[in-house]
């Protein structure tokens, strides 16, 4: 009962003296409400029971009818003064108030002249909001077949080169620099300091307690072809890097992933964490693992697979997809393959050597059935899109559910935006009914073909680490594929194009265990490497 009174009769104070304060009509009174009155109400009926009681007098003394309404004050030492002194409503004495009025003001003279534009009441905060990524110059841009290098030529895209402001609900474009954001709230004039943090833009530091994992031990997640400490590659100095954004740091639990294995709880506990896209997908899918367990056995780790319909067909390489499950954190880490997002279905089910139709306009069936059940997702796209693995693969595009008749839509350039576009758009379609879903779309992992294509003599033997340079400093992307599709949507744009740019010497090369001779992998990176650094931005965006 005492606490109810307290705080009313704190309002009414408060509400009283801004209605005679305010009356002035200028400047200085709204600023002495609310750099002065206020906060030194607080303190002196926090120190003087006396004046908390003449304050509570000054109000029997409104004017008849006055009720403002209550306005929110939030002080707990009231509920302090109030419990010792009891009920105060009983009070009376205009005289006294009076006199009280002329000591209140001359205290508040003396106290603006000693500190004028203290507020204890405003404190500026500072919060991290998703980065803007970086522009770069990108040298080599053409797609190229991934996995198997298909005999048919290559068909080249390039990509318009704009800047683009992305993402309206997570400002991706905004730069490291802080701004300042005013709010009214009644009476109440909030600043809110803002500071971003760009992880697309920084610079490549040496780092000696890299790599996070052993490129020996981590057997059980990662493909030996992969793994470059199994190879003839003597020289591993491309491990011993971290990337730092400019303006701050990756957090250390981020750098050494453990915020899905020591916090408590786990960040990522009872979460499912979904990986989709193309042969880069499933090297970030393999370095996640990697990464999660820190290179280590994991018995007590359990395939799921096939509850999410990841099987093997007779004549295949692999299965269309993995799934692991973590029973200490009930956590859930698979990866699915669909190197162009689309949904992709046979012509005619009956024949072995049938085509299959590659639906420009709707998103692989896995998405469609699977969306649900996921907590974060990575989507992937880019290198598959050309002549050499159409034919290969026996993919006839399709828009509407029908054959595709439009000639500027089957330039495969054109086809690729299309059908990224079509897929974030009802990925974000989804999002505003699956709310805990965080959503990713990773920009393209550059290729380094010096001197030729994969096809022609091209090769990345360079071992020096960042012989191009070590900065990303420019402010904004130049590849307008990756964020036009985002611009927009509740889709974050997860930019590591950029920082992969400078690090050509990481690239399995010449050093593939079951590489074709004569020809290079200047497109898949060893492992360690850089993939741990896109999780590492995940992390971080997360």
């Amino acid at each position: 009962m005492c606490k109810c009174n307290c705080v009313s009769n704190t309002r009414y104070v408060i509400r009283y003296l801004e209605r005679y304060v305010l009356s002035e009509n200028s400047v200085a009174a709204h600023s002495l409400l609310r750099h002065i009155l206020k906060p030194f109400l607080a303190t002196v009926t926090l120190s003087s029971p006396i004046f908390f009681l003449s304050a509570i007098d000054l109000f029997s003394a409104a004017p008849v009818g006055f009720r403002p309404a209550p306005v929110r004050t939030d002080f707990p030492f009231f509920y302090i003064v109030c419990m010792k002194l009891g009920s105060l409503n009983g009070l009376k004495g205009k005289q006294l108030s009076l006199t009280l009025i002329i000591v209140f003001t001359t205290l508040l003279i003396w106290k603006w002249e000693r500190i004028p534009h203290q507020d204890p009441f405003h404190q500026q905060q500072e919060q991290d909001f998703f980065p803007q990524v970086a522009k770069v110059k990108y040298v080599h841009e053409h797609p190229l077949a991934e996995e198997d290098f298909p005999d048919s030529d290559t068909s080249v895209h390039q990509t318009s080169e704009t800047v683009v402001q992305a993402l309206s609900d997570n400002p991706v474009g905004l730069t490291t620099s802080s701004k300042e954001t005013e709010e009214n709230k009644g009476f109440e004039l909030q600043t809110v300091k803002i500071k971003t943090c760009n992880f697309a833009k920084g610079k490549w530091v040496a780092d000696e307690g890299r790599p996070l994992y052993s490129g020996f031990e981590c057997k059980q997640w990662l493909s030996e072809s992969w793994s470059c400490r199994l190879t003839q590659r003597e020289d591993f100095s491309y491990e011993k890097f971290r990337w730092k954004p400019e303006g701050c740091d990756m957090p250390g639990e981020i750098n050494s992933f453990i915020f899905l294995r020591v916090e408590c709880p786990p960040r990522m506990q009872d979460k499912t964490i979904a990986l989709v896209g193309d042969s880069l997908g499933r090297q970030q899918f393999q370095s996640l693992m990697c990464m999660v367990t820190g290179g280590k056995e994991r018995p007590d780790v359990e395939d799921v697979g096939l509850q999410y319909g990841f099987t093997m067909s007779p004549g295949d390489k692999r299965p269309n997809g993995w799934a692991y499950w973590f029973p200490s954190t009930n956590t859930t880490i698979l990866y699915y393959w669909s190197a162009t997002l689309c949904d992709i279905e046979p012509l005619n089910v009956s024949n072995p050597a049938t085509s299959y139709a590659m639906h420009l306009d709707r998103p692989t069936l896995f998405l469609r059935q699977n969306l649900h059940k996921f907590d974060v997702l990575i989507l992937n796209t880019g290198h598959h899109w050309n002549r050499g693995k159409l034919r290969a693969n026996r993919w006839e595009m399709f828009v509407n559910g029908s054959p595709n008749t439009d000639r500027k839509l089957a330039a495969m350039g054109s086809a690729k935006d299309f059908a990224v576009h079509s897929v974030i758009k009802w990925l974000d379609s989804q999002l505003q009914h699956l709310p805990r879903l965080k959503a990713f779309y990773r920009s393209i992992s550059p290729r380094h073909f010096f001197n030729g294509e994969w096809n022609s003599g091209g090769t990345c033997d360079n071992i020096r680490p960042l012989a191009g340079g070590s900065t990303v400093s420019q402010n904004a992307a130049n590849n307008v594929a990756a964020l036009s599709p985002v611009t927009g949507t509740r889709v974050v744009l997860l930019d590591i194009t950029g920082l992969s740019q400078l690090r050509d010497e990481s690239h399995i090369s010449k050093y593939s265990s079951k590489g074709t001779p004569g020809i290079q992998d200047c497109l898949h990176w060893c492992l360690p490497g850089i993939p741990d650094t896109w999780n590492e931005v995940l992390a971080a965006q997360l």
